[in-house]
């Protein structure tokens, strides 16, 4: 018997007809994928940036001629800055739509690491690198929005394996960012050591512009996010344009279109309150540890190891790209298929372990206690590539509801920023007045890592919030209610044409 395939154009009647769409997954040929390359795009620039100065910020102490807090002001700047974009980005994301506040960090990315790479002061330098930050703050809740809501929910490429995701991209970009300066360390002249770091900033403009120069051709608002506005007719020409998939729309009749409400409180209203509270412990943990290990992690193979700034930056891309990326890779895999829980445990276990071994090897002698103390930071990295690293956002992607998703990742980067700039600002005097000792005080945050998961219970894989009946809040539109102006239209090259 020949199999019979319906060829019927799939009806939609409400936002969850939409979000059912989106979560079946996108037609072969479609933009989906690219608009997801671009999202990781924004999340590449992020962690290139927060990368530059961890190799260059000796080079800039003795150009400015600053002192120990003042350096630990100029690393800190852009962790200082995600706190106010953080918040900002977040708000604007769920309330004027994912696609204006990209293009925006976009265009902030762009001026921030122009002006910092050129900054003759370091004030300047700080405003910029604050500036950077603040797009820091700006892109990640978007980044993750977009990767939510062009996603499949389960298989490969689904929601969790996209936010996932981040995790590899983020240290191919820290690896981008230390073979840029190894190259540019051999062809720039020794004699203007201010060259280096001024040029490894100034680069991280150039992904920034080739991102906004492709984005009218696949970037599209999110057609979740406009359904849930109330715009399904918008919402699904963005499915035809971008997902591949060709809906005919056929609200019930009688009902008025139907607006889900953005209230911001309800995150500190069950059910949303508790999954909030673990995301926040999440992500100030990894603030705390990963930030002192991967920004640190020049200044102590140097104080530590007293490794030359050659094998300083071989080490580091070693790390990033045979161990860490790897690391991220599997978290991927492992996303797809595999409940969270278990595989955030586990990262925790090995953090401990490898956290331990550096604080227990202290400064290595001999060729035992070097391969001892690169076990320790290879097993750190590794275990943050596949365990906390990749859930850290596919905890907040998957546990908020679309109105509601930007707040709540930007109210987890928001943690991590305040968390991440007490540690910059404080890392130059730690490491002065402790040394190698500094790793008994990060053993504490995989430790509160383990007893955190232990006590949990939340698990979000497999878990579509805006399909969850106890999360909505629907009201009727009226004819004051309405969905804003297309945002594309904003950034749109065809205006006035």
């Amino acid at each position: 018997m020949t199999a019979q395939f319906s060829t019927a154009r799939p009806v939609v009647r409400d936002a969850d007809d939409i979000s059912a769409l989106v979560n079946a997954g996108p037609a072969a040929g479609s933009h989906a994928r690219m608009v997801v390359a671009l999202a990781l795009g924004g999340v590449f620039l992020d962690a290139y940036d927060l990368t530059t100065l961890s190799w260059g910020i000796t080079d800039v102490q003795a150009h400015f001629g600053l002192s120990a807090f003042q350096t630990g002001l100029v690393a800190a700047a852009l962790n200082a800055g995600t706190i106010a974009g953080s918040l900002a980005g977040g708000w604007l994301t769920d309330r004027i739509g994912r696609y204006a506040v990209f293009m925006a960090d976009m265009v902030c990315f762009v001026i921030a690491a122009l002006v910092a790479g050129l900054a003759p002061t370091a004030g300047i330098l700080i405003a910029a690198r604050f500036a950077m930050g603040f797009g820091v703050g700006m892109d990640l809740p978007v980044a993750m929005a977009f990767l939510s809501e062009f996603s499949r929910l389960e298989g490969r490429g689904s929601k969790a394996a996209h936010a996932a995701a981040w995790c590899p991209t983020w240290y191919a970009a820290s690896s981008a960012c230390f073979v840029i300066v190894f190259v540019l360390s051999h062809v720039l002249p020794a004699t203007h050591p201010d060259w280096l770091w001024r040029a490894s900033l100034a680069f991280g403009a150039v992904p920034a512009l080739a991102i906004i120069l492709v984005r009218g051709r696949y970037m599209s608002e999110s057609p979740v996010w406009i359904a849930r506005r109330g715009d399904l007719t918008r919402a699904a020409d963005i499915l035809r344009r971008s997902y591949g998939v060709d809906p005919i729309v056929q609200p019930a009749r009688g009902r008025a279109p139907v607006v889900v409400q953005a209230d911001p409180w309800r995150l500190v209203r069950k059910p949303l309150l508790g999954r909030g509270l673990l995301v926040c412990s999440m992500t100030l943990i990894s603030a705390m540890s990963y930030n002192i290990i991967i920004f640190g992690l020049p200044t102590l193979l140097v104080s530590i190891m007293h490794a030359s700034a050659v094998q300083v930056v071989v080490i580091s891309i070693l790390l990033n790209l045979a161990v860490a990326f790897p690391g991220g890779l599997l978290g991927v895999r492992l996303a797809r298929s595999v409940r969270s829980r278990p595989i955030i445990l586990a990262g925790y276990i090995m953090q401990v372990a490898g956290v331990g071994l550096l604080a227990v090897t202290g400064v290595p002698h001999g060729t035992v206690g070097v391969v001892a103390a690169l076990a320790g930071f290879a097993a750190f990295l590794f275990a943050q590539g596949f365990g906390p690293g990749c859930q850290l956002m596919v905890y907040p992607t998957l546990s908020y509801p679309t109105e509601l998703r930007g707040m709540g990742i930007g109210v987890a980067r928001l943690v991590s920023g305040i968390g991440g700039t007490l540690v910059l600002l404080s890392f130059p005097w730690m490491n002065a007045q402790m040394g190698p000792a500094l790793f008994w005080l990060v053993l504490l945050a995989p430790l509160a890592g383990v007893v955190i998961t232990c006590l949990s219970r939340w698990d979000v894989f497999g878990y579509d919030p805006d399909m969850d009946p106890a999360l909505r809040q629907p009201v009727r539109a009226t004819q004051h209610d309405t969905v804003p102006a297309d945002p594309e239209l904003l950034f749109s090259s065809d205006i006035g044409n």
